[in-house]
């Protein structure tokens, strides 16, 4: 796991046939990272050298620019990499008619938000920072010709030399491993729901959702009136143009709901992350890579069956053989099932790793990771917790003996770009 920031970027080394193989599962930052080429860069160079240059697969999990930056921000390094496949999720497999109307959609919201955000720019600058701020999940789309998540995800496809489309309950062996696929979901109702129930939250915390609005201005044009002709009316100039009034106005009250659309529009994407459950050989020990997907991906999950060799598999058994687990999208409220979930996470070996940097969260005013979850996660993997802020543990957890403890201490090792965890079976 490397502590690039903000963003998700996770590699995996595969070993025992005499050979290496290596999947590079995300590589990203968020926008606004501090010095993000650079540390982009850094990554790369570690990558190229880790894997000789060769990845046998990438995993794009998504299109969020925390998920896939890199390969625009570093792309001098990455060209030098040669990558075997591409494994993606089913919503770009080209003319395929769902995964060409979520295409769409979401290129309209785009469209709507950008011009939402410079529409109320003069006359509520908060608000159009705002909407910016929530466009910076697809990269830098106020620049014209600025790197984007979209040319990012084309990189990765020109440059792999097969693509390998995954589609949930999908299932595939490589490199001695057992790939189940458990997202994203086909069906649209889960792919937009992004919070939990109301009546029976299926989260460790509940939070409020919001409903996808339109962006269009609420009124006719009929009401309209005309800047220019109004200016020197008495009542305009008196109740309305005054800075100490400015509460009257209701000139970019309209782009609320374009708020709604951006926020919308951050989750259902969140919920077209591939979702790979690992197997370390045939009914071995999981990994879990949930990428960002939230609760209505979660609960598709349970609907899946895979046919192997030992009989009939479900999402249940795939969780209770997990030994390390991907923390979703940073740890935040909405990406961690409860019951359907962490508590489904029963195996005395498992190990949680947390993508997350704290004081990006906290100037985000993102609660990452979440307490309630935290403090669960500390108590399902007794106390192994991997951060890529704060390492590893400094000192044995009350629930490890002695000699788990050092068991997990020769497992972990911890460097200033990266957390290592080695597992054997």
């Amino acid at each position: 796991m490397y502590r690039q920031g903000l963003g998700d970027c996770f590699l995996l080394t595969v070993t025992g046939d005499n050979a290496a193989h290596h999947v590079l599962v995300d590589f990203g930052v968020l926008l606004g990272t501090s010095d993000a080429t650079a540390v982009m860069r850094a990554v790369a160079t570690d990558i190229v050298e880790v894997t000789g240059g060769h990845l046998d697969a990438v995993v794009a999990t998504h299109e969020h620019w925390d998920h896939i930056s890199g390969f625009r921000q570093a792309q001098d390094v990455v060209d030098r990499l040669t990558i075997d496949e591409a494994w993606l999720a089913w919503t770009e497999i080209p003319n395929d008619p769902q995964a060409e109307a979520l295409r769409t959609r979401r290129g309209d919201a785009l469209r709507r938000i950008a011009a939402a955000a410079q529409a109320c720019a003069a006359v509520d600058a908060g608000r159009s920072d705002r909407l910016n701020g929530l466009l910076g999940f697809y990269g830098d789309l106020a620049v014209a010709g600025g790197a984007t998540t979209a040319s990012a995800l084309q990189w990765i496809k020109d440059k792999a030399r097969a693509i390998r489309y995954l589609e949930p309950g999908g299932r595939f062996e490589a490199f001695g491993l057992e790939i189940h696929v458990l997202g994203p979901p086909r069906d649209l109702k889960m792919i937009r729901k992004s919070d939990p129930s109301r009546a029976h939250p299926e989260v460790y915390t509940l939070d409020a959702g919001s409903d996808l609005l339109t962006s269009a201005p609420p009124f006719d044009g009929f009401f309209d009136l005309d800047a220019d002709a109004v200016r020197d009316y008495p009542l305009i100039t008196e109740r309305y143009r005054a800075p100490v009034d400015r509460w009257r106005r209701i000139d970019a009250d309209w782009a609320g709901a374009a708020e709604s659309l951006a926020l919308r529009l951050d989750s259902d994407t969140n919920n077209t992350s591939v979702v790979l459950a690992v197997g370390l050989g045939q009914g071995g020990p999981i990994l879990l890579f949930p990428g960002d997907a939230q609760v209505g991906s979660w609960l598709s999950w349970e609907q899946l069956e895979w046919t192997t060799a030992a009989g009939p598999v479900q999402s249940a058994d795939l969780l209770a053989r997990t030994v390390l687990y991907k923390v979703g999208h940073h740890g935040s409220h909405n990406a961690t099932l409860r019951a359907k979930g962490l508590e489904l996470m029963t195996s005395p070996d498992l190990v949680a790793m947390i993508p997350v940097d704290r004081v990006t969260a906290e100037k985000q005013r993102w609660n990452m990771p979440l307490p309630s979850l935290l403090r669960r996660l500390q108590e399902k993997t007794r106390g192994r917790i991997l951060d890529a802020q704060l390492g590893r543990p400094e000192t044995r957890p009350e629930a490890l003996s002695q000699t788990e403890w050092e068991r997990f201490l020769a497992q972990t090792d911890v460097a200033p770009s990266w957390v290592d965890y080695e597992l054997d079976w």
